[in-house]
């Protein structure tokens, strides 16, 4: 109810997003991209399927999907729009199978529509994590034939994922070829400041953190010790524990090729846990307004 009160059919939606994008005084005034000047637009009722302002100085026609998702797709922005309430109504996400029956569309085209908010709008970018930073890896995946033990080098049926997350902050969670230090450590490196201390396991491949700068401390999870005073790597197996809880519980199946999407929904809900549902689907409608898709 919430959503169709703010957004009760296409021109509702269509209305927004061309004041995000060009007009947010509300007065129609939008810099003309041909004349180069701010010039008042208006709207004309035309045949197309959906309707762009036109510059009253010169007649350029301005169309508020132009470079966004929505671009070239014959779906409502309707439907779009409530695409992504879903998603961010929800705390484990929401399959394409069930979003095909929520929305009346094609399985192909409800998986497009989640695809394309998870990779573009959701992109988890060049996230800086400093302070308290734990860093974890783990498996995704289905049971494994004939093998025992943890999952390790060369097991095919597992995707390795690698996480970081500051503590009482954000989590970054990456698909990985594997949990050599060859593959891990730059990723550190990249997302990490140079004067956080970093928790980790025993894992070999956290060894030579110390080489770079960190001040790395270390968790005998070996010995059976899983929190010795403030060191413990809690936080990130908490949310190893919500995506393997999510994937196996909505998705039932994710392939290796796009795991890196479901990790990008997963992390960014994460990242903005403190937003009622409402604020965050705001959020996520201004990442759609202004994220350029090429």
């Amino acid at each position: 109810m919430e959503f169709m009160a703010d957004f009760p059919n296409d021109d509702a939606c269509l209305e927004w997003l061309w004041r995000e994008r060009f007009a947010p005084n509300g007065d129609d005034i939008a810099r003309c991209q041909k004349c180069g000047v701010d010039r008042l637009h208006r709207k004309y009722a035309t045949t197309q399927q959906r309707q762009s302002w036109t510059c009253t100085g010169c007649g350029h026609h301005v169309h508020p999907t132009a470079g966004t998702i929505f671009h070239k797709s014959s779906t409502s922005l309707h439907l779009w729009f409530y695409a992504m309430y879903l998603m961010t109504s929800t705390r484990c996400g929401i399959s394409a199978k069930q979003l095909e029956r929520e929305l009346g569309v094609t399985y192909k085209t409800a998986w497009r529509m989640f695809w394309l908010i998870r990779n573009e709008l959701m992109d988890q970018g060049d996230v800086e994590l400093n302070g308290e930073v734990e860093a974890d890896e783990t498996y995704v995946g289905g049971k494994r034939k004939g093998q025992t033990g943890r999952p390790g080098r060369g097991d095919k049926q597992k995707a390795a994922v690698f996480g970081m997350v500051e503590r009482q902050g954000s989590v970054v969670a990456l698909h990985v070829e594997d949990a050599k230090a060859a593959t891990l450590l730059p990723h550190m490196r990249k997302r990490v400041d140079v004067s956080s201390i970093v928790y980790t396991d025993e894992l070999h491949s956290y060894k030579t953190l110390h080489r770079d700068g960190y001040d790395h401390r270390t968790i005998a999870h070996s010995a059976g010790v899983y929190v010795s005073g403030d060191i413990y790597t809690n936080t990130i197996e908490g949310f190893w524990s919500l995506v393997k809880r999510g994937i196996g519980g909505v998705y039932h199946s994710v392939s290796q090729k796009h795991l890196q999407g479901y990790l990008n929904e997963y992390a960014w809900r994460y990242n903005h846990r403190d937003l009622e549902g409402p604020a965050m689907f705001g959020l996520l409608l201004v990442r759609a307004a202004s994220t350029r898709v090429v």
